[in-house]
């Protein structure tokens, strides 16, 4: 009799996993992440009430994550429940007396006399606290203290006072773009900012006037790090400026790089010929027969600078600075220099005779006189 076969039970499903879902605090602004634990059926869009740091908020779910292993970000804070409508009307309370505070701290500023500026005013849900963002302009210190307390008399909430940068300030602001367009870049779709240089500006071939690479906020650009990579890899492509290249129209130098369009302008004689990558041929290199010279190779460092030998010494003007070689004294055969008293200056002052110098001793000898006796 044959055994009985064992029914095997289908494997049971795990348990739903916690979600974690990114939540977003401003229309276009940093997604700060939560655990969904205790509350599964939460879905992209929807607002949510969670707790932070700046006391109670109600967010919008920016995404939908699987859930993370391991606990190197530490443990995520969780939802604690979907907004209600009465929630929604009493964040559009809040937002009607952001607008009051907002004036009335820029007028308490005004009467301290702090260069600061007061970009926003943001309410808690519950109305606990009254956060106020401000941005100052480089190197300007600030003593906020006396704004702390003069609001904090003025509104019946805790009052915190936060500094922010000149890119946030221009993203709360908001407005148009110094481009033309209705918005700007970092108030529509930005919600972290790159660090920008003035190389990616070099890279692509842009002007480099302030006013032409500055935006609204005083920093360079947002937009020039949109195209950096593409350009810095289409360069690679591409030979340098100056550059001899051999092409359809004759051998040229490359006077400009054209990234975009995979091409170059080469300068044949004195007539400039646009030519794509494909039709550019290198010129031939020297081949190994052919030795640089010694310039280039000392230039190298391939060849070294000739050092005099110990046989020729250092030169007669580099022991006299040493002090090695002193200067040569006249000789007595040599008679009295010029500046002598006997003959102070080339004509005799006794005879009126002119004095030959370097002439024969008898010639000199017929011209010369004792020295005076003192009276």
């Amino acid at each position: 009799m044959p055994a009985p076969i064992e029914k095997i039970a289908p494997p049971t499903a795990p348990p739903d996993s916690p979600k974690i879902v990114g939540v977003r605090f401003m229309p276009v602004g940093k997604v700060y992440h939560f655990s969904t634990a205790h509350l599964r059926d939460v879905r992209s869009g929807d607002w949510v009430i969670v707790s932070t740091t700046r006391g109670r908020q109600m967010g919008q779910v920016a995404s939908l994550e699987p859930p993370r292993h391991g606990a190197a970000d530490g443990p995520l804070k969780p939802i604690e429940r979907l907004a209600t409508n009465r929630d929604l009307a009493l964040k559009k309370y809040w937002e009607t007396q952001e607008i009051t505070a907002l004036a009335l701290a820029r007028e308490k500023a005004q009467t301290l006399r702090l260069a600061c500026k007061i970009v926003k005013a943001e309410y808690t849900l519950d109305g606990a606290r009254l956060g106020f963002l401000y941005s100052v302009e480089e190197n300007i210190e600030v003593h906020i203290e006396p704004l702390r307390a003069a609001l904090q008399l003025a509104f019946n909430a805790k009052i915190d006072l936060r500094l922010i940068g000149p890119r946030d300030a221009a993203r709360i602001i908001g407005g148009g773009g110094v481009c033309g367009q209705t918005e700007r870049c970092c108030a529509k779709f930005l919600t972290d900012f790159s660090p920008i240089s003035v190389k990616m500006a070099k890279e692509q071939g842009l002007s480099l006037n302030p006013q032409e690479i500055t935006g609204l906020c005083g920093r360079l650009r947002c937009c020039l790090a949109y195209e950096y990579e593409q350009y810095v890899d289409a360069r690679k492509q591409l030979p340098k400026r100056n550059k001899e290249v051999g092409t359809p129209h004759g051998n040229g130098k490359i006077i400009d790089v054209l990234p975009l369009k995979d091409a170059v302008v080469v300068l044949v004689g004195e007539t400039r010929h646009e030519v794509a990558r494909a039709d550019l041929q290198p010129l031939a290199q020297p081949t190994a027969s052919q030795e640089p010279s010694l310039a280039a190779r000392v230039r190298a460092g391939v060849e070294p600078l000739a050092q005099p030998t110990a046989s020729q010494g250092p030169p007669l003007a580099a022991r006299v600075r040493a002090g090695v070689e002193p200067l040569a004294q006249p000789t007595t055969s040599q008679g009295p220099s010029p500046e002598e008293p006997g003959h102070s200056r080339p004509d005799c002052n006794n005879c009126g005779a002119r004095r030959s110098i370097g002439k024969k001793q008898e010639r000199k000898d017929q011209h010369s006189h004792p020295p005076s006796t003192p009276q």
